[in-house]
C-alpha cells in the first residue's frame, strides 16, 4: 500500500476545515445576535436584555478561542502541503488573506476585550459600540475569506505569465460572478445555525424550568428572526444554484448526478451514481421537475456530465448526497419555524413539550447543513483548485511524502479530538448553569480602588 500525499493532503485539509467551520458558523451569528441584544438594551435599559447578552457572550468567548486555535493551522497548510498552489496564486490570494487579518481579525479581537470585560468599565454606548465592532469584524472576515474562495470557484481579473497568476483587475477579482450569492448564502446559513442553537438552549432551559423569563424571550425573538431567515436562505440557495448553472455547469451536473444534456429534465430525488458506467442505479426521479427547479423553465436545458472529459468530472456521489442532506435539513428547519409560528398563534409556544424536545434535538441541525453545503461546494469543484484553470493534482507540494502528511494528519486528529470535546464541555457547563444576574456583571475585570494591603516600602 502506498501513501498518496495528494489524497492525504486533501483529507487533512478537509479534516481541519470541517472542524473549524463549525466555529465561525456559531461565532459569526452569535456576534450579530449579541450586538442586537446590546442594541435593545442600550435603547430600552431593561436588564433582561443585558443578562441574555452576558450569557451568550460567555459562550461566544469559548467558541471564539477555539476558532482561533483551530483556524490558525489552516494557512500553514498552503505552504506545507500546497506550495505549488501558493506559488502560482500568491499575487492574488496573499493580499486578500492579509486584508482579512489586518482589517477583520484585528477589529474583532481588538474590541472583544471591551465586550468581555468592559460592562461596568465603559459607558453603555461604548459597550454597545464594541459589540457592533466585533460583529462587523466577523462579517468582514467572512467577506475576505469568501472573496478568496469565490475567486477560486469563478476566477476572473487575472493573467497567467510563466505559470503564475497576476492581477489585472482587483474589482473583478474581489467581486467575481459567484461572490454575491456565495457571501449572502453563507452568512444567512451561519445566522440560521446560530438561531437553532439559541432556540435549542432556550427550549432546554424552559424544560428545566430554569431562567424561564430569559428563555422565553430568547425563543420568541429568535423564532421571529428564523421565520424570515429560513425562507430567505431557501431563496438565496435557489439564486446560487442558477449562478452555478451558468458559471460551473460541470459542478451542477455532478450535484444532480445528471449524465446527459437534455431539456425537460427530471429531478433525481435518490440514486446511486456510477462514475465508471456513467449512469445512476436505483434512481427515483420526478419528470420535468429538474428543468423547472434548476433553470426556472420547464423546457430548460440541464447540463450532463458526459459533456465533460472524464478527467474533468467531480466524483458525483459525494456532492449528490451532500446537497440532498443540506436541502432536506433546510426543509426540516422551515417546518420547525412554521410549527413555532403556529404554536405562537395558539399561545402554546413555551409549554408544548414535543416542540421544545424537537428544538433541543435540532440544535446541531445548522452545523450539519453547513458541513453538507461546504462539501457540495468544494468537492463539486474538483478536480480543480482554481476552477477550470489549475488542477488539484498540480497544486500539491512536490517534495511532500505520504508519510509526512500521515504524521501531521494524525497530530491534527489527536489535538482536535481533545480540543473540541473540551470546548463543548465548557459550553455545556455555561448552558446548564442558565442565565443569572452575574451575566450583567463584568467577567473578572476591573481593579480595586486601593490595594488590599499596603505595598512593601510604601511610605505614603
Amino acid at each position: 500500500m502506498t501513501l498518496d500525499p495528494l489524497i492525504l493532503s486533501r483529507l487533512q485539509f478537509a479534516w481541519v476545515v470541517a472542524w473549524h467551520i463549525l466555529l465561525p458558523a456559531l461565532t459569526i451569528g452569535l456576534a450579530s445576535y449579541i450586538a442586537l441584544l446590546e442594541g435593545v438594551y442600550f435603547f430600552s435599559g431593561k436588564d433582561i436584555w443585558v443578562r441574555i447578552s452576558g450569557f451568550w457572550t460567555r459562550v461566544f468567548a469559548v467558541a471564539f478561542g477555539m476558532g482561533v486555535v483551530s483556524g490558525v493551522v489552516m494557512p500553514f497548510q498552503f505552504g506545507t502541503n500546497w506550495s505549488r498552489f501558493s506559488d502560482a496564486t500568491a499575487n492574488i490570494i496573499s493580499p486578500m488573506l492579509a486584508y482579512e487579518g489586518l482589517t477583520a481579525f484585528t477589529l474583532e479581537a481588538g474590541f472583544l476585550g471591551v465586550l468581555l470585560f468592559g460592562r461596568n468599565l465603559v459607558p453603555r454606548w461604548a459597550h454597545f459600540a464594541s459589540a457592533l465592532m466585533v460583529a462587523a469584524g466577523t462579517l468582514i472576515s467572512t467577506f475576505w475569506i469568501l472573496v478568496t474562495n469565490s475567486w477560486m470557484q469563478t476566477p476572473a481579473g487575472y493573467k497567467i505569465v510563466d505559470g503564475l497568476f497576476y492581477p489585472t483587475s482587483w474589482m473583478q477579482i474581489i467581486f467575481t460572478a459567484s461572490f454575491p450569492y456565495r457571501f449572502a448564502h453563507t452568512v444567512v446559513a451561519f445566522y440560521v445555525t446560530t438561531g437553532f442553537v439559541v432556540m435549542g438552549v432556550a427550549a432546554y432551559l424552559l424544560r428545566r424550568k430554569k431562567s424561564a423569563e430569559e428563555a422565553r424571550l430568547m425563543l420568541s425573538v429568535t423564532l421571529w428572526l428564523l421565520s424570515v431567515l429560513v425562507p430567505l436562505q431557501i431563496l438565496l440557495g435557489d439564486m446560487h444554484g442558477l449562478n452555478t448553472l451558468r458559471y460551473q455547469p460541470a459542478k451542477l451536473a455532478a450535484i444532480e448526478a445528471h449524465w446527459n444534456r437534455e431539456a425537460r429534465a427530471p429531478l433525481t430525488l435518490f440514486a446511486i451514481p456510477d462514475m465508471a458506467a456513467e449512469t445512476n442505479h436505483y434512481a427515483i426521479e420526478v419528470p420535468l421537475l429538474g428543468s423547472l427547479i434548476l433553470t426556472h423553465d420547464i423546457n430548460g436545458v440541464v447540463p450532463g456530465l458526459k459533456e465533460f472529459p472524464r478527467a474533468d468530472r467531480a466524483p458525483a456521489a459525494i456532492p449528490f448526497f451532500a446537497f440532498r442532506i443540506m436541502v432536506g435539513l433546510g426543509l426540516v428547519m422551515l417546518a420547525l419555524a412554521a410549527a413555532g409560528l403556529w404554536l405562537r398563534l395558539r399561545g402554546r409556544l413555551y409549554d408544548q413539550d414535543w416542540y421544545l424536545r424537537a428544538l433541543m434535538a435540532a440544535s446541531p441541525i445548522g452545523f450539519i447543513a453547513v458541513i453538507a453545503g461546504w462539501t457540495t461546494t468544494e468537492v463539486g469543484r474538483q478536480p480543480w483548485t482554481v476552477y477550470d484553470v489549475m488542477r488539484t493534482a498540480g497544486s500539491v507540494t512536490p517534495s511532500l511524502t505520504g508519510l509526512d502528511v500521515l504524521i501531521s494528519l494524525a497530530g491534527y486528529a489527536v489535538v482536535y479530538c481533545i480540543m473540541f470535546p473540551a470546548g463543548l464541555w465548557m459550553v455545556m457547563r455555561i448552558v446548564c448553569a442558565g442565565v443569572s444576574a452575574r451575566d450583567a456583571a463584568p467577567v473578572g475585570a476591573g481593579r480595586p480602588a486601593a490595594p488590599v494591603k499596603p505595598v512593601p516600602g510604601d511610605t505614603r
